[in-house]
């Protein structure tokens, strides 16, 4: 009840809109090179998801998954891979450590190793993609 309609439709053209309308603009290239990728990447904390009060980003969150699934569906015969991927956990950086100074190195999530993760989705065989 304290989340407002115009709350809620700004979380939304945000995040749903905002990922549309950057689809938009990069999918025409791939499309006319055959070939491309797109990661679109959701930090997911454990124990995170909808919560109290949550009533304007997790509906916004849900629809750029949606958004990322109809991308797949509809991009994938033409040659361009489409990922929706969850990071879950903490990533190891200094906003992070600001905020959270009693933060683990060893349970924290490591930069390269995930920029190694993201390479591999980006360039995997073709054969493996799910539409």
């Amino acid at each position: 009840m304290e989340t407002t309609p115009e709350v809620f439709e700004s979380t939304w053209r945000l995040h749903a809109l905002g990922a549309f309308l950057w689809a938009r603009q990069v999918v025409p290239s791939m499309l006319s090179r055959g070939r491309g990728a797109i990661l679109i990447t959701r930090e997911r904390r454990p124990g995170s998801g909808p919560w109290p009060n949550s009533a304007a980003f997790a509906p916004a969150k849900f629809a750029v998954r949606g958004l990322a699934q109809v991308m797949a569906r509809d991009l994938h015969p033409q040659g361009i891979h489409v990922a929706y991927v969850n990071v879950d956990g903490g990533i190891d950086m200094p906003l992070l450590h600001k905020f959270r100074p009693d933060a683990k190195t060893e349970d924290l999530l490591n930069p390269p190793a995930i920029a190694e993760a993201f390479w591999y989705l980006a360039h995997q065989d073709r054969s493996v993609w799910t539409p």
